[in-house]
């Protein structure tokens, strides 16, 4: 039925497919930053959360009865270690997005979003007037501060960015923060790919350039990333918190987040407090390595490499594959040209990481 759609795809090589990767393969692709998907230790502390439960799944939506003590407990964990007043869990990143976008951007309101926001959040602002929605050129502030200055809407000005871009590897601009607080608007910082692995405390961008969060502050963060797990969270002041918890109908219509994904959530942010001086030491390693090989300089453990064609970057990923490393091969619509994605993964040894710098460099030159 939608054949010629999928020839269409094909042709311009951007078909893609559901593949179960061999597991010998060195994991260079997945947003896996600290390795914890494979911890044992951290499975075990989980599953016994859970099953000193009276019960081992969500059950309902949380507004009915399926909020939990893990649940509570997550939440309140989160909210003391990153300084905010309160905070909620979602089912995942995407729907924390949806959930936050239409909710909080109400009539008279305006959303100022970045152009590379994460799909989820671009797919929220159909969801809204167009009228409502002013799309600012990639970590511009200047842009940003002159579409405020332009806009002669009478509502609340939203501004939503991410953290580190989940596609350029690059974080936002310490400006857009004091533009939020110079024109009082609500800033939404997705922290997906930033929480975990930015700051001295591994906290995200926040931590990283020691903002303290205030009223006019949303942080956003998932679990299927540094944390090892899946689901998402969202941290606020205690009124918009509880504005989402009546408002946002992806929290209220939906079954709560799962018991055990949670305490595994919960089990891995404790695992990164305790241990921040040496997952930080790990992390400065491999940015390092980067450096020296690629020449590229890199905050976060995402090193985007243009290579600008369909079909070569498929080559490259194959061609690394039968090395034995699994990395990225990103293609249209997510990027607008082609990029190898490389993941410096902290459980990657520094030696592989060495290889796979030099196998890329080499394999990219032969275009």
């Amino acid at each position: 039925m939608y054949q010629k759609e999928l020839e269409s795809i094909e042709k311009a090589n951007r078909l893609r497919n559901r593949i179960v990767f061999e597991k010998n393969l060195i994991d260079l692709a997945s947003n896996d930053y600290l390795g914890l998907s494979t911890s044992k230790k951290l499975l075990k502390k989980a599953y016994k959360r859970v099953l000193r439960n009276h019960y081992f799944s969500p059950k309902s939506s949380m507004l009915v009865n399926g909020y939990s003590k893990i649940h509570k407990e997550f939440e309140e964990k989160l909210a003391f270690i990153n300084n905010f007043e309160d905070a909620i869990i979602v089912g995942s990143g995407f729907l924390a997005n949806i959930s936050m976008i239409e909710a909080l951007v109400r009539k008279n309101d305006t959303l100022f979003i970045d152009e590379d926001y994460h799909a989820s959040g671009i797919l929220a602002t159909k969801l809204l007037n167009s009228s409502q929605v002013i799309v600012f050129n990639h970590n511009d502030e200047k842009d940003l501060e002159n579409k405020l200055n332009s806009s002669n809407r009478i509502g609340r000005n939203i501004i939503a960015v991410e953290g580190v871009y989940s596609m350029g590897g690059d974080l936002v601009k310490k400006e857009i923060f004091d533009i939020a607080d110079k024109y009082d608007s609500i800033l939404i910082v997705d922290e997906a790919h930033s929480s975990g692995v930015l700051g001295k405390n591994l906290l995200g961008i926040f931590d990283y350039y020691n903002i303290k969060p205030k009223e006019n502050h949303i942080k956003m963060g998932t679990l299927g990333k540094a944390y090892g797990s899946y689901g998402a969270y969202i941290l606020a002041s205690k009124d918009i918190i509880k504005f989402l918890e009546n408002r946002a109908k992806p929290i209220i219509y939906s079954t709560a987040p799962s018991l055990f994904d949670t305490a595994l959530g919960l089990e891995s942010l404790k695992y990164i407090q305790k241990k921040k001086k040496k997952l930080n030491q790990k992390i400065k390693q491999k940015l390092t390595i980067i450096q020296s090989y690629l020449g590229i300089s890199s905050k976060s453990l995402i090193i985007p490499i243009l290579v600008n064609d369909n079909k070569k970057v498929l080559e490259i990923q194959k061609s690394l594959k039968g090395k034995g490393f699994l990395i990225g091969a990103i293609r249209q619509p997510t990027v607008k040209n082609a990029i190898i994605r490389l993941i410096a993964k902290i459980d990657v040894s520094n030696n592989d990481l060495i290889e796979v710098c030099n196998l890329i460099k080499e394999l990219n030159a032969n275009k």
